[in-house]
C-alpha cells in the first residue's frame, strides 16, 4: 500500500513538468509528510488541457453520505480496480497522476517496533491515481486514491505492495489522452527505478514535518 509520501517540487515546476495549468488553491510545498485526508497535488485531464489541482487524498464513492460513512479508500488495488464498485467507473473515465518526490513504507522489528523507509527515484515521479467528485456535503469537492500493485523484487524486501509509477512516456495514455490501453500500465516499476533507505521514526507522527524526515537514519 502507500500511506504517506513527500512532495518537494515547487508549483511552477510541477505545472511545467506535467504541462498542466495550475489551480490557485494548491497545497503548500514542500511537504515531507503527506498523510491520508490531506489535500494533495493531482494532475487530471480536461477538454481544454491538463490541470494541476488540489484533491482530498481518500476516495469517496458517490454513495457515501458522510466522509466517514465507510472505509478510508486511500489506495485502489490494480488487480481488482476495474471490478470494485467504488472504482470501476473512475478506472475507465477518471484517471489522474499524483506527483511525489518519494513515499514511505514500514517494516517491523521482532519486538513489533515499526521502522519507516523512504523510497524514491532520482527525481520526482508520477503515481497512478483515480479521482471522484463527491457531493455528500454542502460544498462538493474532489477526492482521489493511489493505485497499487504487487511489489517488485527490490521493494518486496520492505513491503509486498507498492504504488504504480507511471513512466513519463505513458502519462498521456494513463490520463486518457491517447485512447484505450491504460490497464497495461498497472504493474510494478522496474527494480532499478527506485532506491530506499531507512529514516527516523519521527515520520510515524502526522504532526511532524521537515527535510530531516527523509534523511538516512541508522537505528541504534
Amino acid at each position: 500500500m502507500c500511506g504517506r509520501f513527500a512532495i518537494t517540487l515547487p508549483h511552477d515546476a510541477m505545472a511545467q513538468l506535467f504541462s498542466a495549468a495550475p489551480a490557485n488553491n494548491l497545497p503548500n510545498v514542500p511537504n515531507f509528510n503527506v498523510c491520508p485526508t490531506d489535500q494533495i497535488h493531482v494532475v487530471r485531464g480536461s477538454d481544454d488541457g491538463r490541470k494541476l489541482v488540489s484533491m482530498r487524498w481518500g476516495f469517496l464513492p458517490h454513495w457515501y453520505k458522510a466522509t466517514d460513512a465507510g472505509p478510508l479508500l486511500i489506495n485502489a488495488r490494480a488487480e481488482t480496480v476495474a471490478d470494485k464498485p467504488a472504482f470501476r467507473v473512475a478506472c475507465r473515465t477518471r484517471r489522474c497522476l499524483i506527483p511525489v518526490t518519494g513515499f514511505y513504507e514500514w517494516t517491523k522489528d521482532e519486538d513489533g517496533t515499526r521502522w519507516p523507509w523512504y523510497i524514491h527515484a532520482k527525481g520526482p515521479v508520477a503515481l497512478a491515481g483515480l479521482w471522484q467528485s463527491w457531493a455528500g456535503e454542502d460544498s462538493p469537492f474532489d477526492t482521489c486514491a493511489i493505485v497499487t500493485t504487487g511489489a517488485n523484487t527490490a521493494i518486496s524486501a520492505i513491503h509486498h505492495r507498492m504504488p504504480v509509477v507511471v513512466d513519463h512516456a505513458d502519462w498521456a495514455l494513463w490520463l486518457g489522452e491517447e485512447g484505450h490501453g491504460a490497464a497495461k500500465l498497472m504493474q510494478a516499476a522496474p527494480d532499478e527505478l527506485l532506491q530506499f533507505h531507512q529514516v527516523d521514526r519521527a515520520v510515524n507522527s502526522n504532526r511532524t514535518n521537515g527535510p530531516d524526515l527523509i534523511e538516512p537514519f541508522e537505528k541504534p
